[in-house]
């Protein structure tokens, strides 16, 4: 460095630190502009994933049905799950809905796995335990009322059917098969003895089922067939499902994905209304951290206008004095930022733990982008209090007036 630049450098340097109670105040303006900058930003960018996973607590936000006249088998259902990467898949929970009676009045079964529904369903509230396979069940808060059942009884569905040339009895006790004594023709009363596990509350249309395995489920029936509904909770933007779906849609031949629209609606509109809000105060603390910088300059420059008015009148160019008053903000500026920057973490790492109960994902790339922004918005507030001290009459100055 020569001694132009070394002149120079000492001479900004001495002009922050004589006045140093403005420029205090001045960079205390933009280290809290530079840390809402910071951690909002922090906050904008985490926040899908954040929201998504607090989401997911409501249930899954896609769902799998047959299409027309076809039978959803496992191996397109396990070909629609291949296309959402594994680590946004949150899980996948598929049903199959049947008809029974239980005390001779109707009821309806839902055969699913037991080891992956609370994962696309967390919301469900167990008085009791999960199955722990075969020969167990959950029975549904209302229809346990009904019944005047409690975990830990018995119970024994009922499949009631005409046994046709098709349907193979060779399993069936003969105790369940009887001959309507007018037609000739044959019946079965095929049952099969459940143990409730717990009862289940989830103040929806679930209180209305019982849960068993899928193996349960197709030995009461005696068939096995396609799954009714799948559900799957991913945790991706809205723009993502769609991409997923589209592809899922494109490609299978038995099912059809959708989106569960009252979890992907809502969560689009909290996240938009979010992120809207997030840019507004952004706008509104860069606006005010402006304001805070000019008045100090403007300030800055009203004592020095003696000062200045003698550099003129020594001949010292417009330029070197912009220069000079220029220089001194963007130090500010870029100190700021970078103190901005590490507090905003801070600060962003606070609100995620107290509003979602997690750490913030730290991003780097954030850091020089606060610093870069720090810089430009104290750059941009010194231009006018700049403009002012080059107006800056030498004559007038030294004259006093």
């Amino acid at each position: 460095m020569n001694k132009k630049r070394r002149m120079f450098v000492r001479m900004v340097l001495a002009s922050l630190l004589r006045r140093r109670s403005r420029m205090i105040i001045a960079l205390l303006a933009i280290v809290v502009g530079a840390t809402i900058l910071s951690g909002l930003g922090m906050i904008y960018y985490d926040v899908p994933r954040q929201m998504s996973a607090q989401f997911r607590s409501y249930g899954a936000n896609i769902i799998f049905v047959p299409r027309e006249g076809a039978e959803m088998s496992i191996e397109e259902i396990n070909k629609g799950i291949g296309v959402f990467p594994s680590d946004k898949l949150e899980g996948y929970t598929p049903y199959r809905y049947e008809n029974t009676k239980l005390n001779n009045l109707p009821v309806t079964l839902a055969g699913t796995e037991f080891s992956s529904v609370l994962r696309t369903s967390p919301y469900w509230h167990i008085s009791g335990e999960l199955p722990a396979g075969n020969g167990g069940c959950l029975v549904g808060k209302k229809l346990a009322e009904k019944f005047g059942l409690s975990a830990g009884d018995t119970i024994s569905p009922l499949n009631s059917f005409e046994i046709t040339d098709d349907i193979d009895i060779s399993s069936i006790p003969e105790s369940e098969i009887y001959e309507d004594p007018q037609t000739g023709e044959k019946f079965c009363d095929h049952s099969l003895d459940l143990k409730i596990s717990g009862i289940l509350e989830t103040g929806g249309s679930e209180e209305d089922y019982i849960y068993v395995t899928l193996e349960d489920i197709t030995d009461l029936m005696l068939n096995e067939r396609g799954f009714d509904i799948v559900e799957v909770s991913v945790a991706a933007s809205a723009k993502e499902l769609k991409d997923y779906l589209d592809e899922i849609n494109k490609n299978a031949v038995s099912l059809t994905a959708k989106p569960v629209k009252r979890v992907t609606a809502s969560e689009s509109t909290v996240l938009s209304k979010l992120e809207s809000l997030v840019l507004i105060v952004t706008l509104v603390v860069l606006a005010l951290t402006m304001i805070c910088v000019a008045t100090t300059m403007t300030a800055v420059i009203t004592e020095r206008r003696r000062e200045i008015g003698l550099r003129k009148a020594l001949g010292a160019l417009d330029s070197s004095i912009v220069l000079e008053f220029l220089s001194e903000g963007l130090v500010l500026g870029a100190a700021g930022g970078i103190v901005g920057s590490i507090l905003g973490y801070l600060f962003a790492d606070i609100v995620s733990m107290n509003v979602f109960s997690s750490a913030i994902t730290f991003r780097p790339l954030l850091l020089p982008v606060t610093i870069i922004a720090s810089v430009i918005v104290t750059g941009l507030a010194c231009l006018i209090p700049i403009r002012s001290a080059v107006d800056v009459d030498p004559a007038l100055v030294l004259k006093g007036e």
